[in-house]
């Protein structure tokens, strides 16, 4: 039965690069595994036409079955509603193109660059401001890492480097250690950042291979996760940043903010405890990139902020996320509601 092939249980111990090439790219497939109405495939076809389907079955397996308004599914399924273009949502929405310094590299910020590391993700999720990235053209590969390492080592003041993708956490180990041996070279490079969503929907990544890179600790490392709901954060998941914080690497977390996944500052205030039970510090929460096909996750500016103030009103402050919005050209993200 297809159920019985998303639910991890059934699955016996599998490899993440197993688990990752038997992800389902297929809505028939995801709707038969969830139970739900064949009603959903016209607009999931569609919508999957512009960007496709993707989603590891573990990641299913913690849905609720029959529930086409589950907080996880709604993140993954393709809706008819992408299609609704608005002049407002457009396929750059961050300005991304306009900060390239070499291919992959981009610069926003003082001080810190990004790395496109791969334009491979174990998941898409629908609002990804990335989703018409050209990754042909600025995608990771050694040839063009050596142009964007050089480019690092021209420039004395960046003392940070993150790894994007795509999801850094698609590359192998071996990949990951010869790309940060190669910026640990470069004297003022001190500290990396990982910004990955590789371990919440496919914890199995979290492996030995994984932790002995961590702890080689030729530079610090930051692990940014992504995760936007605490339904999310299942057994595995919670296992996974136990060992991720083993090694003495430091575990944050920006979600986005969603319309029908986590606009509600009950979610969001269990989502802060729970990741702060798993070792993880909540840091960002983004107002959603207006990226072309996510206009109906989209929550207004006054509503983000009250939900920021209930947020604010239950937890203490070091569990409050900062509310912030990236904005094309501005300095740094630009704080809607800031900690109150």
């Amino acid at each position: 039965m297809i159920t019985a092939s998303v639910n991890p249980r059934h699955l016996g111990p599998r490899t993440w690069q197993q688990e990752l090439a038997e992800a389902i790219t297929s809505p028939e497939e995801l709707a038969a595994a969830l139970g739900l109405s064949p009603g959903l495939l016209a607009g999931a076809h569609a919508a999957g036409d512009r960007f496709p389907l993707r989603v590891p079955r573990g990641f299913v397996a913690r849905m609720r079955h029959g529930d086409p308004n589950d907080p996880l599914l709604r993140q993954v399924l393709p809706v008819a509603e992408e299609l609704r273009d608005s002049a407002d949502y457009v396929d750059d929405p961050v300005g991304e193109h306009g900060a390239l310094r070499a291919p992959g590299l981009l610069q926003k910020y003082r001080g810190r660059a990004l790395l496109i590391t791969t334009p491979t993700c174990a998941v898409h999720c629908r609002y990804c401001f990335r989703r018409e990235f050209p990754y042909a053209e600025q995608g990771g590969d050694a040839p063009r890492w050596s142009e964007a390492l050089a480019e690092i080592a021209a420039d004395d003041s960046l003392e940070e480097v993150i790894l994007s993708g795509g999801d850094p956490l698609s590359l192998s180990n071996a990949r990951l250690g010869s790309l940060t041996r190669a910026l640990a070279a470069i004297p003022h490079v001190r500290r990396i950042r990982v910004h990955t969503r590789q371990p919440v929907v496919l914890p199995s990544r979290v492996d030995a291979g994984l932790l002995q890179w961590l702890r080689a600790g030729v530079l610090p490392v930051i692990v940014v996760l992504h995760v936007n709901h605490p339904n999310e954060l299942d057994e595995q998941l919670v296992d996974a940043c136990g060992r991720l914080r083993a090694t003495g690497t430091i575990l944050l977390n920006q979600s986005v903010l969603l319309a029908g996944v986590n606009d509600d500052a009950e979610v969001l205030a269990r989502l802060s405890r729970r990741l702060f039970e798993a070792g993880v510090l909540p840091y960002y929460l983004h107002a959603l990139d207006p990226v072309r096909g996510a206009a109906h996750f989209a929550v207004d500016d006054e509503r983000a902020r009250a939900l920021a103030g209930q947020l604010a009103a239950r937890l203490p402050g070091y569990l409050v996320p900062r509310l912030v919005r990236e904005v094309p050209g501005a300095p740094a993200k630009v704080a809607l509601g800031g900690r109150f």
